[in-house]
């Protein structure tokens, strides 16, 4: 395994440097994924790398360093929602300003052709246990034992939760696709 070695009092090294290409693309992607808005990401993405900068640990092998970074970047996007969720909206112009677009499209359940839209739309129906398994899984396309180190549990929980997960996703589906098909049957 390799290892960075950063020193603590000179954080404009190689290292950091390598650190931060290394793991940049991930780290936004699990975000993008999370908040669905570019600009926020972005946001999310830097103070993620922030808080990564002030508290690395130079001793950590560079799987458990992903792995705490994934972890960082998942509480800076929950502290995220927390704040937007108890802030005060007057108005829908307020969301727009902020950056938030909004779809001419039915965002109903099965309302979606593009499969895309349709996955998104299925994984926010799951309960976020869920949701987060598939989303490290598959869409991050971390390993079982990176995402049961990110989620704090063994690896035996995420093929479970995996399992599960994925039952319940295609459940979804199939019922997105019988309603798509509703409208066809007189």
């Amino acid at each position: 395994m390799k290892t960075y070695t950063l020193p603590p009092t000179d954080p404009n090294t190689q290292g950091l440097a390598t650190f931060y290409q290394e793991n940049l693309r991930r780290v936004y992607q699990f975000v993008y994924v999370q908040v669905k808005n570019r600009e926020v990401a972005e946001d999310l993405t830097s103070q993620v790398f922030l808080k990564a900068v002030r508290h690395l640990d130079s001793q950590r092998s560079s799987q458990s360093m992903r792995s705490w970074l994934i972890q960082v970047a998942h509480t800076t996007v929950m502290d995220y929602w927390r704040s937007i969720k108890r802030a005060p909206t007057d108005s829908l112009d307020v969301l727009l300003e902020a950056g938030w677009e909004i779809s001419g499209k039915d965002a109903t359940l099965g309302a979606n052709d593009n499969p895309a839209e349709r996955v998104q739309c299925i994984l926010q129906q799951l309960p976020e246990r869920y949701r987060e398994v598939l989303t490290y899984r598959f869409l991050l396309k971390y390993t079982v034992s990176e995402v049961a180190q990110i989620m704090g549990v063994t690896e035996a929980n995420v093929k479970t939760l995996q399992f599960r997960a994925l039952n319940r996703a295609a459940t979804l589906e199939s019922a997105m696709t019988d309603g798509d098909r509703s409208h066809l049957v007189n």
